[in-house]
C-alpha cells in the first residue's frame, strides 16, 4: 500500500508537469518551464520514494530521492518564481545549479551503506560539506524566492500565489513526515503538487 500511494504521487506529479509544459508551449512563458521541471522533481521523488517502499532503500534509491526531493524542487520553484519577474539571469543560474547538485549527489561518497524499509535520513549517510550544505541553500534560497515574489505580485494574483504558498508550505511538511513513513510523505508530496499547479495556471486578478 505504502508504494503504491508513492507510485501514485508519482505518476500525479508527472502527469502535472506535462501540462505545465503543454501550457509552456502555447503561451512561451519561460517561469513554466521551471515550474515543470521542479514538479517532474516531484515526480522522480516520489518514485524513489515508491522504489524504497517497495523493494527496499538502496544507495541509488537514495541518491535519487535525496537529487530530486532534497536538492532541486525547491530550488527550481524559485527559478521559476524569478523567472516570472522577469529576472532572466536567473534561468542559465538555474541549470548551473541543477548540474552541481546532480554531480554532488551522483558523486558524494556515503559515509555508510543504505538498506531496510524506513526512509532514509540524510544526515547518516551524508556529510554536511558539501552535498548538504548545497541543498540548504537550495532550498532556503528557492523558498524565499517564491514566498518574496508571492508576497510582491500579491495583489495581481491574489489566489494564484496564496495556491503556490500553500504548496510550498504542504512541501516543507512532507520534508518533515520524510522521517515519519512514506505514506505521510506521498500524500503529502502529491498534495504539495496539486496546489502548486493550481497557482501556476491560475491568471491574475481582472480589473
Amino acid at each position: 500500500m505504502d508504494a503504491l500511494l508513492a507510485f501514485a504521487a508519482a505518476l500525479l506529479t508527472l502527469r502535472l508537469a506535462g501540462r505545465l509544459l503543454a501550457r509552456r508551449r502555447e503561451t512561451g512563458r519561460p517561469e513554466l518551464l521551471a515550474w515543470a521541471a521542479a514538479l517532474l522533481c516531484f515526480s522522480l521523488a516520489s518514485g524513489a520514494l515508491a522504489w524504497g517502499a517497495a523493494w527496499g532503500w538502496s544507495d541509488a534509491a537514495f541518491r535519487a530521492y535525496y537529487l530530486f526531493g532534497g536538492m532541486l524542487t525547491a530550488a527550481l520553484l524559485g527559478v521559476g518564481s524569478l523567472l516570472l519577474l522577469g529576472l532572466r539571469w536567473a534561468g542559465p543560474l538555474g541549470i548551473a545549479y541543477a548540474g552541481l547538485a546532480a554531480g554532488l549527489a551522483l558523486a558524494a561518497p556515503l559515509t555508510e551503506p543504505v538498506t531496510g524499509q524506513a526512509i532514509p535520513e540524510a544526515g547518516e549517510h551524508l556529510r554536511f560539506l558539501p552535498v548538504r550544505l548545497a541543498a540548504v541553500l537550495g532550498n532556503v534560497l528557492g523558498t524565499l524566492a517564491v514566498v518574496g515574489v508571492a508576497a510582491a505580485t500579491l495583489r495581481r494574483r491574489p489566489l494564484g500565489n496564496a495556491l503556490i504558498v500553500a504548496g510550498v508550505a504542504v512541501a516543507a511538511v512532507g520534508s518533515w513526515l520524510f522521517g515519519i513513513g512514506v505514506v505521510q510523505s506521498a500524500a503529502a508530496l502529491a498534495l504539495a503538487a496539486v496546489l502548486l499547479y493550481a497557482g501556476f495556471v491560475v491568471g491574475p486578478r481582472r480589473g
